[in-house]
């Protein structure tokens, strides 16, 4: 058995040494355009609603769009929707005759750019490319280093930003948490807005709350573009409107804030988010249909006011765990809503956008892995445009996680994974390979040229995620995930800096009041 080993043992070096150096060369970063997983890869291989599904929802929202109609819409409304052809009732509804929605969807903006102040993060929406980021109004920070949940701030804010910066599969920010330690409403949306723009170059989400305080928000928006006139070139930011109080209800103050960011260039993210069971009706398919018909009288609404304006058919129906009427983000329920919306705005060829990602567990545990994993796993395999909420949220959209913001970049890696698909050629379904390896070849793959080509080109690996043997994992002193995660955080956050000139940044906090520093 010695004189085996010492044949062996340095032939296996050799391999090793000789492999080991061909994996150093390879693992160099890759050219953007041969990386495995990018955002705006085509999804759409899952569809949960078959074509008869898809037309009788469509028909019911046209219905529900003609028989009952929206209330509550503001005077300016009425009157860009009376103008464009819809109805008023006595009962103070506004209905829709089918052919006017018709008429306006064929005007409506399709294959629309989201700009990013960076262009390399420019996302594009069209067909069923699919990007995941981040969303939400959450009142509270997870704070793990402290095992408890605290009031989220303007800081908190702005480091979620600086994280999403550094996040390969988070390819836009929007706004997640509240600044709770913004008393003042108008200074709320201001430090929420610049916050986002401090932090990262990526696309940026914002809420307005009230039309009040869109001229200073733009007068913002100026300064960090460099003047209007650039602003309009590439608007990047995008503002989320929830112009409906589901059910079947206008948000009269919000459509005012749609009215004149439409106006003055923004993109607008159509948001409509009933609560099936509570807000929307309990069956998949009659929630689904509520928030087609509620979008599509965003869609009139848009375009009567600008035709062809950037807008994102925002169906974003939530599930209630119907035993006790809360809401259960992350349920297969809530996948499937996603999915079947997903599979809508691809009926009417609009870019889209919808909840996934969201986790019930207050930690970031088990239980938001599985949901996490399951729901952006969905969307993403629907071909979603905009998987919002998709990383970071905990306890129904009531907490976020700065950890969970870094594990759930793993996560989305993963998903993009399976978005991609197996690659079927020439050259992958070749048994040449084979033949090398079996015909008098060393028996395995391991250290073969195509191996070594693939290995990141083909495959994705995680970041925090630990494939250690037990071994291993014990030599290496048995690593927690939830200590990774709060080590990279830190890390991230020691060298990311602010993302606005410092010139600019000094006269915008000159001329607002700004919270983080």
């Amino acid at each position: 058995m010695s004189d085996i080993g010492e044949v062996c043992e340095p032939a296996r070096s050799r391999r090793s040494g000789g492999r080991s150096a061909r994996v150093a060369m390879r693992a160099a970063p890759l050219a953007e355009d041969v990386r495995p997983i990018r955002g705006g890869m085509p999804g759409g291989r899952y569809k949960p609603l078959d074509d008869a599904g898809v037309a009788k929802i469509h028909a019911s929202a046209l219905e529900a769009l003609e028989v009952i109609g929206l209330s509550n819409a503001p005077a300016s409304g009425v009157e860009i929707l009376t103008g464009a052809g819809a109805v008023l009732g006595d009962d103070g509804r506004i209905r829709f005759p089918r052919a006017l929605v018709e008429d306006m969807l064929a005007k409506a903006g399709r294959n629309i750019t989201l700009h990013a102040r960076d262009p390399k993060h420019d996302l594009h929406l069209s067909g069923s490319n699919v990007h995941f980021g981040t969303a939400g109004a959450a009142v509270h920070v997870v704070d793990l280093e402290r095992n408890e949940y605290r009031d989220s701030t303007a800081q908190d804010l702005y480091d979620a930003a600086r994280i999403v910066q550094n996040l390969d599969n988070v390819h836009f920010y929007q706004r997640t948490m509240v600044c709770r330690d913004v008393v003042d409403n108008k200074e709320m949306d201001l430090n929420t807005l610049y916050a986002c723009l401090a932090g990262t170059s990526k696309h940026v989400g914002t809420s307005i709350f009230d039309p009040a305080h869109v001229a200073d928000c733009f007068e913002m928006l100026h300064m960090v573009a460099g003047g209007e006139d650039k602003w309009r070139e590439r608007p990047f930011v995008s503002n989320s409107n929830c112009f409906v109080v589901p059910p079947m209800k206008f948000a009269e103050e919000s459509c005012k804030v749609m009215e004149d960011c439409i106006r003055r260039g923004m993109p607008m993210l159509l948001l409509s988010a009933g609560q099936a069971g509570a807000t929307a009706p309990a069956p998949i398919a009659l929630a689904i249909v509520q928030a087609v018909a509620e979008c599509l009288a965003g869609v009139v609404y848009v375009n009567a006011i600008r035709p062809g304006a950037p807008a994102i058919f925002g169906t974003w129906p939530f599930v209630s765990d119907l035993r006790t009427g809360a809401m259960s983000g992350g349920s297969a329920e809530q996948a499937l809503l996603t999915a079947g919306c997903a599979q809508m705005h691809r009926f009417y060829d609009l870019p889209g956008g919808a909840a996934s990602g969201i986790s019930d567990s207050k930690l970031p545990d088990m239980q938001a892995g599985w949901e996490q994993a399951i729901t952006n796993s969905l969307a993403g395999l629907a071909g979603l445009n905009m998987c919002y909420e998709a990383v970071g949220m905990h306890a129904s959209l009531l907490g976020f996680s700065l950890e969970s913001l870094v594990l759930g970049d793993d996560i989305l890696g993963q998903v993009l994974r399976l978005v991609r698909g197996i690659d079927v050629t020439e050259d992958s379904t070749s048994i040449e390979a084979m033949k090398e390896v079996c015909l008098g070849g060393p028996g395995h793959y391991l250290g073969s040229d195509q191996t070594l080509r693939l290995m990141q080109t083909e495959y994705v690996y995680p970041a925090l995620g630990n494939r250690m043997s037990p071994k291993e994992w014990v030599e290496a002193g048995k690593p927690q995930l939830l200590d990774k995660a709060i080590a990279r955080k830190n890390e991230i956050l020691a060298k990311a800096g602010c993302m606005v000139d410092a010139e600019i940044d000094r006269a915008i906090r000159e001329r607002f009041n700004i919270y983080f520093k």
